[in-house]
């Protein structure tokens, strides 16, 4: 494909508490005055209305970068995409990474297990239903039968037992404003902070060209939270997406919260992909 044609060259995602906070800015940002102009339909890709069959939920708009200056100038024409997503929305995306990197599935590319896909669906039909007042990819399952399907897939993946017995990794992130994350699925998150912006991105070439078989990626955050927020994924983070999934159970159906399984059984499930 042609640099030139692909929708993310660069990326922006917006986190907000609420549905509401996402409209409105997300309406204020299209009439705010610049030159980049929108490439797609206002509902083009507007995966709130219209969740896909994977149950990913979010916007995205895509942005034609333009700009006078000699420095931007040849950058003139690419593409940007932004997305905006709730923290239920963020949570729920931020597991299904998480089951790519500890199985050897990837619900977020319908590839693998196809069980964990759907799992992961109608959990963000329960999220979207309960916290948001919305439909997901399962407008038509009446509460009591989502909440069963989903129990039923949770009770043979072990999904829910799997994700919490990840140990979050406990890495501390200064702040020093600059960060690189280094994820490996096989070993321990290592995150690098630096005070200077430069350095830390001579570094991240440096560590792109010298470790080709990890994921890496530079991130700039006012405080530690912010960056554990945004990158939940490779703090194997999902809390968040446990406690709201449980939650919704027990709203929807009256039924207790699943309880904690084993811890032999949990560890075994996490390192199934080691």
């Amino acid at each position: 494909m042609q640099l030139s044609r692909m929708d993310d060259v660069a990326g922006c995602r917006l986190i907000f508490n609420r549905v509401s906070e996402l409209s409105a800015f997300r309406s204020k940002f299209h009439a705010a005055r610049f030159n980049h102009k929108r490439r797609n339909e206002i509902d083009k890709y507007d995966y709130l209305s219209r969740p896909k069959s994977t149950g990913y939920r979010g916007i995205h708009d895509v942005y034609e970068y333009d700009v006078k200056s000699s420095l931007g100038r040849g950058l003139t024409g690419l593409y940007v995409e932004i997305q905006y997503r709730t923290l239920i929305q963020h949570a729920w995306a931020t597991a299904v990474e998480v089951i790519g990197f500890i199985t050897e599935s990837q619900p977020k590319f319908q590839q693998g297990d196809n069980r964990y896909e759907h799992a992961m669906a109608l959990a963000s039909e329960m999220l979207a239903r309960v916290f948001e007042k919305m439909r997901g990819p399962f407008p038509d399952l009446d509460d009591k039968q989502l909440v069963s399907q989903f129990l039923a897939l949770d009770k043979e993946l072990q999904l829910l037992a799997t994700l919490r017995g990840l140990n979050a990794a406990d890495k501390a992130v200064t702040d020093n404003r600059n960060a690189i994350l280094i994820f490996s699925g096989a070993q321990a998150l290592e995150v690098r902070s630096y005070r200077d912006a430069t350095e830390a991105l001579r570094n991240l070439f440096l560590l792109e060209r010298d470790l080709p078989d990890k994921d890496i990626v530079l991130v700039r955050a006012d405080t530690s939270d912010e960056v554990r927020l945004a990158f939940k994924n490779y703090f194997s983070d999902a809390h968040d997406f446990i406690r709201w999934v449980e939650d919704a159970c027990a709203k929807l159906s009256g039924a207790k919260q699943i309880a904690a399984p084993a811890k032999s059984r949990t560890r075994r499930a996490a390192r199934r992909k080691k």
